[in-house]
C-alpha cells in the first residue's frame, strides 16, 4: 500500500521523536522534544506574472433569439429544417402553398398592362387637346395605384417562403408538414449561439477596475476543467441602488459548440497584471487572515517571516514585501513550526510509476 505524503511525514516525525526518547533512556524531557527537527518540504521563491481576477457566476444566455411568424395564411407544403440545424440569414426554412397569391399577382400584372396601354393612348390624345387635364391626371393616379397593388401582391407571395431573420440555430420547430397556418402564427424559434452572453452583477467597489475589452475566462459546471476565452463587451453606466451592483456583459467564444444557453458558469475577468512578481504557493502562508507569514529555511532552522501579499491567482500568491526572492520557503509542515525551530528537509513523494492513462492538459484559462 502506498503511503500518502501526509502519512509519511507523520511517521517520520514519530520515528525521529521516538529515537530521541530511546536514546535518553525513555525520559520525556521537553528539551529533547523541542530539539527534534521537524520534517518539512521546501520550495524556491520564483518570479513570474500574476493576474488580478474578479470572479463571479452567471447562467449563460443568448443575445439574439427570435420567433419566426407567418406573415400570410396557408398550408405548409415544404419543411426544410429541423431543430438543431444551423441556418444562414435569409435561408428558407419552410414554404407555404402560394397558388392563390400567384394568381393574384397575375391578375395585378394584367391590370397594370391594361392601364399602361390606356395611359399611352390617352397621353397622345391629351397632347392633342382631346382629353382634359383632369381626366388624364386621374388615369395617371389610377396606374400608380395599380402598380402599388402589384408590388403588394408580389410581396405577399414572397412571404410564402419562410426565411431565417439572422444566422443561427433552429432551437424550436412549432409546425408540421401539411399544417394550415393563420397569419402571425409562430413557426420556428431561431437562436444565435455565437457569442453566448454572461451577465455579471458586480459590487460597486469594483466599478473602476472593470472595463470593456478586458479578457476573461469561463468554466461551465457541466464541463469542468474546460475553459473558454471571453471578454467584457460592455459595462452598465449606472449602479443599482437596491443591490449596490452594476451589470457587466461578458461575451464568450466557443468554436466547439459545447457551451449551451442556460448552463451555469464561473466567469473570471482579468482587470490587472503584475509582471516579474515574487510568487509562492498560497498554501505556504500561515495566519493568512490576520498576520500573513511564511517560514524560511536557513541552515536547518525555520525563520518566521511576516509578509505582505498582493494578487492571488489559482495556487499562487504574490509577495510584495518580506522576501527578496533568494529564499527557500516551507510548503509542507509549516503549521506545526515555531520561529527558530529545527527542521529536517525531506523530498516529496517519488512519482507513482504505475501506468496511468494521461489526460489532456486543461487549456490556460487566462491569456
Amino acid at each position: 500500500m502506498k503511503l500518502t505524503r501526509a502519512a509519511m511525514l507523520a511517521l517520520l516525525t514519530f520515528a525521529l521523536v521516538g529515537c530521541d526518547i530511546n536514546i535518553s533512556g525513555g525520559d520525556d524531557s521537553e528539551d529533547d522534544e523541542e530539539s527534534a527537527p521537524i520534517p518539512v518540504e521546501i520550495a524556491a521563491v520564483r518570479r513570474g506574472d500574476i493576474n488580478a481576477i474578479y470572479t463571479g457566476t452567471a447562467a449563460l444566455e443568448v443575445e439574439a433569439q427570435a420567433d419566426v411568424l407567418s406573415k400570410v395564411a396557408g398550408e405548409v407544403t415544404q419543411l426544410l429544417v429541423e431543430e438543431g440545424d444551423s441556418v444562414d440569414k435569409g435561408q428558407v426554412l419552410a414554404r407555404l402553398d402560394g397558388d392563390r397569391l400567384r394568381l393574384e399577382v397575375q391578375r395585378q400584372v394584367a391590370n397594370v398592362r391594361r392601364l399602361e396601354q390606356d395611359y399611352q393612348r390617352n397621353l397622345e390624345l391629351h397632347e392633342k387637346g382631346l382629353v382634359s387635364a383632369g381626366a388624364f391626371e386621374g388615369m395617371k393616379y389610377e396606374l400608380e395605384a395599380m402598380r402599388a397593388a402589384l408590388r403588394l401582391a408580389q410581396l405577399e407571395l414572397s412571404y410564402t417562403d419562410i426565411r431565417a431573420p439572422f444566422a443561427g440555430v433552429v432551437s424550436e420547430r412549432h409546425i408540421r408538414q401539411g399544417s394550415t397556418l393563420t397569419q402571425n402564427q409562430r413557426l420556428f424559434t431561431v437562436t444565435d449561439l455565437d457569442p453566448l452572453i454572461a451577465y455579471l452583477h458586480i459590487p460597486e467597489r469594483e466599478f473602476d477596475r472593470i472595463r470593456p475589452g478586458q479578457p476573461a475566462a469561463v468554466e461551465a459546471d457541466a464541463l469542468p476543467g474546460q475553459y473558454y476565452e471571453a471578454s467584457v463587451a460592455r459595462i452598465s453606466p449606472v449602479v443599482d441602488p437596491m443591490t449596490g451592483t452594476f451589470k457587466a456583459t461578458v461575451e464568450v467564444a466557443d468554436d466547439s459548440g459545447r457551451l449551451k444557453p442556460g448552463m451555469f458558469a464561473r466567469v473570471g475577468i482579468v482587470f490587472d497584471r503584475h509582471t516579474n512578481a515574487l510568487l509562492v504557493p498560497r498554501a505556504a502562508l500561515v495566519d493568512s487572515d490576520t498576520d500573513p507569514a511564511l517560514f524560511v529555511v536557513t541552515d536547518g532552522v525555520a525563520e518566521r517571516r511576516s509578509v505582505e501579499v498582493g494578487y492571488a491567482d489559482g495556487a499562487d500568491i504574490e509577495i510584495t514585501t518580506g522576501l527578496d526572492g533568494s529564499e527557500s520557503i516551507i510548503v509542507v509542515g509549516q503549521h506545526s513550526l515555531k520561529d527558530g525551530g529545527a527542521v529536517a528537509v525531506v523530498q516529496p513523494d517519488a512519482p507513482d510509476t504505475r501506468t496511468v492513462v494521461e489526460q489532456p492538459a486543461a487549456p490556460d484559462n487566462i491569456s
